[in-house]
C-alpha cells in the first residue's frame, strides 16, 4: 500500500513552474538569453503582478538589464529617480505624445546608455500612472510608429493599435538595431501565445510515443 497522501499527489501534479508559472505547458525550453545593453524598466501597476497574461515578465526573464518596478502614487521609486538623473543615462518614457508633451525622435547620444521606461499596465492604468506621477512629465516621450497590428489577444479590453508590453520591447530592440535580440524575443513571445490557451484549458501536454 502506498504511503502517499492523494491530496499531496494532486497538489504536486498541479504545481506551476517556478520560472514561467505554467503548469501543463512549461515554456522554459523557449526562453532565450538576450544581449542588449540598453536598460529597460517596467514601471508596473500592482494589479499586473501575478497576472498570467502579463507579458512584461517575458522581458524581465530574458533581457540582461531589465527590471520590474512597482509603481506607487505616494512613494516614487528613489532608485529609478537616481538612475534617471545619472549623466551617463539617456532616459525615455514610452507613452503616446500629446499637445503638452510632443514626441521626441529617438537618437542615441554617444557615451550614454538608453533607459526605456515602459508602463506595464492596462491603458487605463497607464494613463493613471502618468497623470499621478509628476516626475514622469519631465522625461522625453518616445512614441513608436508601427505598420503592424498587435498579435496579443489574451485580454478582452486590448485596444486596436496598441502593443502589449513585450511587443513594445521587441519594437525597441529593432529601433536600437538589436535585430537578433528582437527576433529571439519575438520567438519567445510567440511560444507564450501558442501555449497559453492550452495551458488555461487545464489539460496536460500529450506525450508522443518514441
Amino acid at each position: 500500500m502506498s504511503d502517499e497522501n492523494p491530496q499531496q499527489t494532486r497538489t504536486a501534479t498541479a504545481a506551476s513552474c517556478p520560472n514561467c508559472g505554467f503548469v501543463h505547458h512549461c515554456i522554459c525550453h523557449a526562453e532565450v538569453r538576450l544581449h542588449a545593453q540598453a536598460i529597460f524598466v517596467l514601471l508596473t501597476h500592482s494589479k499586473e503582478f501575478g497576472k498570467s497574461t502579463n507579458t512584461g515578465a517575458l522581458m524581465a526573464r530574458t533581457l540582461p538589464h531589465c527590471q520590474r518596478v512597482l509603481w506607487s502614487r505616494t512613494e516614487p521609486p528613489e532608485a529609478l529617480l537616481t538612475l534617471i538623473a545619472d549623466d551617463q543615462i539617456q532616459p525615455w518614457l514610452l507613452f503616446p505624445a500629446d499637445d503638452t508633451h510632443p514626441p521626441t525622435p529617438f537618437a542615441h547620444e554617444a557615451g550614454k546608455t538608453p533607459l526605456f521606461i515602459l508602463l506595464d499596465a492596462t491603458w487605463q492604468e497607464a494613463r493613471k500612472i502618468v497623470r499621478k506621477s509628476p516626475w514622469l512629465a519631465k522625461l522625453p516621450r518616445l512614441s513608436l510608429s508601427l505598420d503592424r497590428d498587435s498579435a496579443y489577444t489574451l485580454r478582452r479590453n486590448q485596444q486596436t493599435g496598441h502593443l502589449c508590453t513585450c511587443e513594445t520591447g521587441i519594437a525597441l530592440l529593432e529601433l536600437l538595431g538589436e535585430h537578433q535580440d528582437a527576433k529571439a524575443l519575438q520567438q519567445y513571445f510567440d511560444a507564450f501565445l501558442a501555449a497559453y490557451p492550452a495551458e488555461k484549458s487545464g489539460h496536460p501536454r500529450r506525450q508522443t510515443a518514441p
